[in-house]
């Protein structure tokens, strides 16, 4: 179980990050969730993907092995050594899915039900955002367009879709929201209530497109203690205007106004 999201930031960028907490049953262990496939070609590390499961670990592990044998493939043979096109991306993520699909089927045959969630998203060089959710039958959806991001793992029952809406997350006002802050703020609150999901230690990777160029990087720590200290302060905040609209609700309205007015201007 975790909790694992896939945020577009912006119109070329998109964000993800997870938990790093694996139960099972009463035995409790950190591992890394989300997996960056990079091309490394003449020294140089060439971004492609990045995924990030949730379910039975084993069948996580060997999903990320087929997304890094058939991406890097292509990116070889097909792509010129390059970071996948939005079209690219959508067929290799098609082929991705028939292997899973068998791969499943055979497994249910053997009477094994999988338990299995992934979500595999990626940037083009042009800034076209794509992110796909596998489900436990290895079909692949897009959702990069509707709703735009993608929530997996237990965690998601226990305030991770509830959080990601009532703090107002959409695609198209995500460039003026501090996301890294947001991800780690709803991982660390669903931690507090399902023993099942670990607090954010960091583990997070945001892909973009800079200056015409593909970037794929990690949190740095120095970024990982100012997003702990900013979810600290953010709990608190919203503690005490909640207690404040209990006594004077219209005037915490209105200084709210008057703060976004000013930002506006």
């Amino acid at each position: 179980m975790t909790l694992v999201l896939a945020l577009k930031w912006g119109e070329d960028g998109v964000l993800v990050s997870s938990d790093s907490r694996v139960t099972l049953g009463p035995v409790s262990y950190e591992t890394r969730k989300v997996h960056p496939i990079v091309l490394v070609k003449d020294g140089d590390g060439i971004p492609i993907a990045v995924a990030g499961g949730a379910g039975d670990a084993a069948l996580v592990k060997q999903a990320y092995v087929l997304c890094d044998k058939i991406l890097k493939e292509l990116a070889l043979k097909e792509w010129g050594g390059k970071t996948p096109s939005f079209k690219q991306f959508r067929d290799a993520v098609r082929r991705i899915e028939g292997l899973l699909i068998s791969r499943f089927r055979e497994l249910r045959q053997q009477g094994i039900e999988p338990e299995f969630r992934m979500i595999l998203a990626s940037v083009s060089p042009e800034g076209e955002v794509s992110i796909y959710l596998f489900d436990d039958r290895g079909l692949a959806e897009p959702v990069h367009d509707n709703p735009g991001f993608a929530v997996i793992g237990r965690g998601f029952y226990t305030g991770g879709n509830l959080l990601l809406r009532l703090l107002g997350y959409t695609p198209e006002e995500s460039h003026e929201m501090d996301l890294g802050a947001l991800s780690a703020f709803i991982i660390d609150v669903v931690s507090e209530v399902d023993p099942t999901v670990g607090p954010f230690v960091g583990e997070s990777y945001y892909m973009r497109v800079k200056d015409g160029k593909v970037l794929l990087g990690p949190l740095k720590e120095e970024a990982i203690k100012e997003y702990k200290e900013k979810v600290k302060r953010r709990k608190e905040l919203i503690r005490r205007i909640w207690r404040l609209l209990d006594i004077a609700g219209e005037e915490v309205l209105k200084m709210i106004e008057e703060l976004e007015a000013l930002k506006r201007t």
